[in-house]
C-alpha cells in the first residue's frame, strides 16, 4: 500500500493525504485506545452519521455535532424529546437526517441500559478486541468477524445504525486494533499506547 509523505518528511497512512484536517486526526486520535464512555459513544454516533457520506464531512462538522448533542453525554441525550429532534433538524451545522438523529437518542437510552448491565460501555466494547495474530493486513477490510459480532449484539440490544462496517470503523478509530499501515510512523506510537493500555473490565 503506497504511503503518504507528510510535510515533516515521515510516512503516514495513505488516506492522510485526502485532506489537510486528516493528518492531525490521524496522528493524535485514530487508533489510540479509548476507554472513556462518552468518547466511545460519540464515535459510534459519528460513524453512524457518516453512513453514506465521507468522514471528511463528519470531521469538519464534529464540533457542531458536539454542541448540538451536549458533547455526546448520553445521559442527557436519553431525555431528548420531539422538540429536540425538531431543533436538530433545523441545525445546518450537522447532518439533518431524522432517522440518524432519532437513532442517537435511541442509542443513548440503550447506552444507559448497557452501563447498568455491564458497568461501562468500555467494558462491553473492549470484549470485542480481536486477537492481533488473527488480523488481516492493515486497511484491507471494512468488516471483521469481531465487528460483525459486535453489530449483531448491539442490534440485539436495540441499538440502531450500527452495521458491521460502522462497527469496524469504530473499532479502528478507538484502538481496538492497530490498523495503521506498516510504513506509517504513527503505527509504533499506537502499538506502544495499546501495550500500556489497561483493558476495562
Amino acid at each position: 500500500m503506497p504511503a503518504f509523505i507528510a510535510p515533516d518528511g515521515h510516512s503516514r497512512c495513505q488516506w492522510c493525504g485526502g485532506a489537510p484536517e486528516f493528518l492531525p486526526y490521524h496522528d493524535n486520535e485514530w487508533g489510540f485506545p479509548v476507554d472513556n464512555d462518552q468518547r466511545l459513544f460519540e464515535k459510534l454516533c459519528l460513524e453512524s452519521f457518516q453512513s453514506g457520506l465521507s468522514w471528511r464531512t463528519i470531521l469538519n462538522k464534529r464540533e457542531n455535532f458536539r454542541t448540538a448533542f451536549h458533547h455526546f453525554d448520553f445521559h442527557q441525550i436519553a431525555h431528548f424529546s420531539e422538540d429536540d429532534v425538531q431543533r436538530l433538524l433545523q441545525d445546518a451545522g450537522i447532518i439533518r437526517h431524522r432517522g440518524k438523529i432519532e437513532a442517537v437518542i435511541n442509542n443513548a437510552q440503550r447506552a444507559q441500559a448497557m452501563v447498568e448491565q455491564e458497568g461501562s460501555l468500555a467494558a462491553f466494547f473492549w470484549r470485542y478486541e480481536p486477537d492481533a495474530d488473527s488480523l488481516a493486513a492493515p486497511q484491507t477490510q471494512t468488516t471483521s468477524p469481531e465487528s460483525i459480532a459486535l453489530s449483531k449484539e448491539l442490534k440485539k440490544r436495540g441499538w440502531k445504525f450500527v452495521g458491521p462496517t460502522t462497527a469496524f470503523a469504530f473499532m479502528q478509530a478507538m484502538g481496538l486494533l492497530n490498523d495503521h499501515s506498516p510504513s506509517c510512523i504513527t503505527r509504533e506510537r499506537v502499538e506502544k499506547a495499546r501495550q500500556r493500555f489497561q483493558r476495562p473490565v
